[in-house]
């Protein structure tokens, strides 16, 4: 999103121009319009007439921003389609800075990129702090607990102008179809990649003022090569990222440069362009249905921010090159309206303001769309608070000469609007990472998870305590699968990458364990390791999150098949006393085979290797945990899950009977006892999203794991000689140990 674009003078008519640095602050492209006052004192008629080229304002393209951020609500609130006028606020955006940054040029005036800089964040922080203040207190009063780290960690990011990294890198789906999912700060990503190209495209100004001093070439020419090969090179990185990775794509800034660059190249060529009126009357109107229907008539999702973003983006250019066509059947009538010019001026609010509304209300409601009457209720909303923050808060700071005064002011009101953003996220942020820190990391006695379906068990501990995992641990329930595998071991460098070594403190072992597969075998770690340290057992773990062992064919990612290349090195260099793996496969409607799987698992055996196998759990769309997390009951009967898998044989049984190599255990009675799916267990959390156990539920499940591994596989002839001692902790403490740190590659 552009910055709100307030004009930087008046119309050209008064005779009384300003000049402003702020991108979005300043406009006016008529050719031979007369400029007075700062900036053309002194200057030789040839360089008045060059500024003149690149001064004036116009209303018009002021319309042309209320259009396209109320395309942006409208489809977001009622469609849910990606509209363009995203980018069509980047391209605006660019125009303007360079409209301010070539009068400085051609004027022979300072750039002050420090000043540019420090006065442009001094602008657009104020809005999108007290938006990211609102935003925090709406999710406190009706967020659920599980979406506070979320909100924060995007605080963090939107004040500092990183949230489309932040999005990117956690592979954001933007184009998501229940919305209420999404974060409420996540319409901050093109507000972060606006923020940076402040501060990069100034640089570029500052390297063509160097290259013009020196040379003595003119600085449109020069500024046209440069923009002209920044278009070129972020479009054609744009296509080819869109097309291999488009969620991340999506946010990259570096796939949305040639945007900026289009618009730059169009502040440097309308000067010179001076179409006939009805070719103006034509390209308005033209561009505008062409603007409209970019978002109706194409399906974007998988396709922007690549070449099909030209549209909306060509649709722009063809109404701002049409300009002021002075003829009553001219969109400009329309565009340059006081109506629209109005809505222009508070245009940045309303980005701001309308999507932790609309998200609100998608969660409070349990919605993933707003209808026709609430999205109109909506939209009058953000409409009424976006024109109160304009008038009441931006206006004012906006005529605050104080702080324009020196550098060093303007840098203190940009720390203090940076503190007065950050200061209650940290605060809220350490409170949670102090209750993360004293929370057991394990069962314990007002915890006690799969203990409680132990015969006999009674509990003792404290009604009231609250379930395990806390929200802020939930980001922390990945099981530590220890250092790598040392080098001594002689590991293939194919498998190098994923070979760890979970038991690290047994020098001498015993016997080996090869725990191999994917997230879905990774979760039963925490269950393994009090077995195998109890029989000081190494454990050794590869693990390809998202890959099967089965074939190529089969893989679903990339780097799944490099990972599958070494799982017979890595089996031949660690010579396994035992392979475990998960062994059936399911999806949210069933349980079913994986091709090539049983017949992998056969040759393994025929070879003299071991195999335990453990059935998988059932799957879930809809998260039980944040069903129950939501409504703030743990044991909610509305956050029960049930599947296809419940009360059906384990189907690879079978082979463990046959093969007495190939051991099986089935552990659905403990997950799912009663064939119902619960939220939690034992005031424990069973998974952690929609199909992975949590750490602490795991580590419950670690005596009756023991016994029924023991039994599988003792009747195949491979000795247990110890169960390991469980007692339950009586208290956190007790639960804090090393392989409580998550494992990250």
């Amino acid at each position: 999103m552009g910055e709100q674009a307030v004009p930087w003078g008046q119309t050209p008519a008064t005779g009384r121009m300003g000049h402003s640095t702020a991108a979005g602050h300043g406009t006016g492209t008529g050719r031979g319009a007369k400029v007075q006052g700062q900036g053309t004192v002194g200057l030789d008629p040839a360089s008045v007439d060059r500024v003149a080229r690149y001064s004036g304002f116009r209303p018009e393209i002021q319309g042309l921003r209320a259009v396209a951020v109320f395309m942006v609500v409208s489809y977001h609130i009622f469609l849910g389609r990606v509209s363009g006028g995203v980018d069509i606020f980047l391209l605006i955006s660019a125009f303007f800075m360079t409209l301010s940054f070539v009068r400085k040029l051609e004027g022979g005036r300072p750039l002050q990129l420090g000043r540019y800089w420090l006065h442009t964040f001094k602008r657009l922080l104020p809005l999108a702090v007290i938006t990211v203040l609102g935003t925090l207190v709406l999710t406190a009063i009706f967020f659920p607990p599980s979406r506070y780290q979320e909100v924060l960690d995007q605080s963090v990011a939107t004040v500092t102008y990183t949230q489309n990294w932040e999005l990117a890198f956690t592979q954001v789906d933007y184009y998501a179809a229940d919305r209420s999912t999404a974060s409420p700060l996540q319409h901050f990503w093109s507000l972060s990649v606006q923020g940076q190209v402040f501060l990069l495209w100034p640089l570029i100004f500052g390297l063509s003022w160097l290259i013009v001093k020196r040379t003595r070439l003119k600085v449109v020419p020069v500024l046209a090569t440069a923009f002209g090969l920044v278009f070129v090179s972020s479009l054609v990185f744009s296509m080819i990222t869109t097309t291999s990775q488009q969620e991340f794509a999506y946010f990259d800034t570096r796939t949305r440069l040639w945007e900026f660059a289009l618009g730059s190249l169009l502040a440097l060529v309308i000067p010179f362009l001076n179409p006939p009126q009805w070719l103006r009357v034509l390209l308005g109107w033209a561009g505008f249905i062409s603007m409209i229907l970019v978002g109706l008539v194409v399906d974007v999702q998988g396709a922007f921010p690549g070449w099909i973003a030209l549209w909306p983006l060509l649709s722009a250019a063809a109404i701002m090159i049409a300009g002021q066509s002075n003829s009553p059947l001219g969109l400009d009538r329309i565009f340059a309206s006081r109506a629209l010019v109005k809505l222009g001026d508070a245009s940045y609010a309303l980005y701001l303001v309308h999507w932790p509304l609309l998200i609100t209300y998608l969660v409070v409601r349990d919605r993933t769309q707003a209808g026709p009457i609430s999205g109109v209720v909506l939209i009058l909303m953000s409409l009424g608070l976006a024109i109160a923050a304009t008038k009441f808060i931006e206006r004012p700071l906006k005529k605050w000469k104080w702080p324009e005064l020196t550098k060093p002011r303007l840098a203190g009101a940009v720390a203090v609007c940076l503190a007065v953003g950050l200061a209650p996220v940290l605060a809220w942020q350490g409170a949670i990472d102090n209750q993360v820190e004293n929370a057991a990391m394990g069962p314990t006695v007002d915890n006690p998870g799969a203990y409680v379906l132990q015969p006999g068990f009674e509990f003792t501990g404290n009604a009231g305590a609250p379930a395990l995992p806390l929200p802020g641990q939930l980001d922390r329930q990945s099981p530590n699968r220890g250092p790598s595998c040392p080098d001594d071991w002689n590991i293939p460098e194919v498998s190098q990458e994923q070979c760890t070594n979970a038991t690290p403190e047994i020098q001498n072992p015993d016997r080996t364990i090869l725990l191999i597969g994917n997230s879905q075998t990774e979760h039963w770690l925490d269950a393994l390791r009090p077995l195998a340290e109890a029989d000081n057992w190494r454990v050794v773990t590869y693990i390809g999150p998202g890959c099967f062992i089965t074939s190529d064919q089969d893989q679903a990612f990339e780097n799944c098949i490099p990972w599958l290349d070494g799982v017979d090195p890595l089996i031949d260099a660690v010579d396994p006393d035992l392979m475990v793996t998960t062994s059936t496969f399911t999806n949210s409607q069933v349980e079913y085979d994986r091709a090539g799987f049983v017949d992998r698992m056969q040759r393994y055996t025929d070879e003299g290797h071991r195999i335990l196998g453990i059935r998988d759990i059932p799957r879930f769309d809809d998260w039980l945990i944040e069903c129950a997390m939501d409504s703030g009951d743990p044991t909610d009967p509305e956050c029960t899950g049930t599947h296809s898998m419940l009360g059906t044989p384990d189907p690879m049984q079978g082979m463990a009977d046959e093969n007495p190599l190939f051991s099986q255990i089935d552990l659905l009675d403990q997950v799912c006892p009663e064939q119902q799916c619960p939220a939690s267990i034992g005031n424990v959390y069973v998974q952690r999203d929609g199909g992975h156990l949590t750490i602490p539920f795991t580590k419950s499940l670690a005596p009756v794991f023991a016994q029924r591994f023991t039994e599988a596989v003792e009747s195949d002839g491979f000795d247990v000689p110890v169960q390991p001692d469980l007692p339950l902790p009586q208290d956190a403490e007790d639960t804090f140990d090393p392989t409580s740190d998550p494992t990250y590659f």
